[in-house]
């Protein structure tokens, strides 16, 4: 649903984005993540026609960039950093002022508003100023109002920036059901527990693109060295974290007396050893003929933001 090859963007001698190549496929949350100016919002402008690229291409359900940008912004819909609505009108007439901006009839742009404020649950409130709207209400809306026209492809700038919790938990709700109902959604994030929670695969960026994958595989696959293995036991034993200490994969090992997963009266070791997958075995062997009661063991793979602040760095 969305392409890029070489997808660059220049302003004056400032390099804003460098030679992105990615791929977005249908159905997909795709997760865009990176620092204050590192180009996530100039690269959405590109893709939505909005800023013509520097150089190379990009495509959005099949229509290109520059060649196709009427077809490109048809197909699309975008949420940016500021809602952008008009607060002296109600939320009913902002939706059907902005359904007929889309080319739809005076009768379509009031059933699509209709069921787009009963979708986000503000049906109630739509003879309502916008002005007396929360912030968490005011961006639900803002989301009702790039859906009207029903776009192949969502992109959602800064979606829950400044919400408090319950408004983003709602926002973040809204935008799981869009992509039960198949659309693909781009979202550029701050937030890594949202990121996290939301997106099937995330592109970690500044200026150029630095990693690509799935949360899962970033935390576990980043190139960090070393892994941490909690491993719980009946008891302490003598001389355990000599014994280890002598294997040459393992970097280190301590006793967890008050790590939460350790619960009183069942001691855990933190090991931080190389290539879990090869070395477990030897680890788990030496643990049984130290005489080691072992209960479980937890990998604990880096948080999405250890990831993150470890690739921007």
């Amino acid at each position: 649903m969305i392409r890029t090859e070489n997808l660059t963007r220049r302003f004056g001698e400032n390099l804003a984005v460098d030679n992105l190549n990615i791929e977005v496929q249908e159905g997909e949350i795709f997760g865009f993540l990176g620092p204050n100016g590192a180009g996530k919002t100039t690269t959405i402008r590109m893709l939505c026609a909005l800023v013509a690229p520097s150089a190379g291409r990009a495509w959005i359900n099949d229509f290109e960039v520059g060649p196709d940008n009427n077809a490109v912004r048809a197909s699309i819909g975008l949420l940016t950093e500021s809602p952008g609505l008009y607060e002296s009108l109600n939320a009913l007439d902002n939706m059907v002022f902005y359904a007929r901006l889309y080319g739809l009839s005076e009768p379509e742009a009031r059933k699509r508003s209709e069921e787009t404020l009963r979708w986000l649950d503000l049906w109630r409130w739509r003879k309502q100023p916008v002005a007396t709207y929360s912030k968490g209400m005011k961006q639900k809306l803002a989301i009702g109002r790039a859906l009207l026209h029903q776009p192949e492809v969502l992109f959602l700038d800064e979606p829950t920036a400044s919400l408090d919790a319950e408004a983003a938990f709602a926002v973040r709700e809204a935008i799981l059901s869009l992509k039960e109902a198949g659309r693909t959604i781009f979202l550029s994030t701050h937030n890594m527990e949202e990121a996290n929670r939301l997106c099937d695969r995330i592109a970690i960026f500044k200026q150029k693109l630095l990693q690509l994958d799935t949360p899962l595989n970033l935390r576990r696959h980043f190139g960090l060295e070393e892994r941490r293995i909690v491993v719980r036991v009946r008891r302490k034993v003598d001389g355990l974290t000599g014994k280890l200490g002598e294997l040459s994969f393992i970097k280190t090992v301590n006793w967890l007396e008050t790590e939460e997963k350790a619960a009183p009266g069942s001691p855990a070791l933190e090991v931080r050893l190389l290539d879990p997958e090869e070395n477990n075995p030897g680890l788990v062997r030496t643990l049984v003929e130290a005489g080691a009661d072992i209960q479980y063991l937890e990998e604990r793979t880096p948080t999405l933001e250890e990831v993150y602040l470890a690739a921007i760095r």
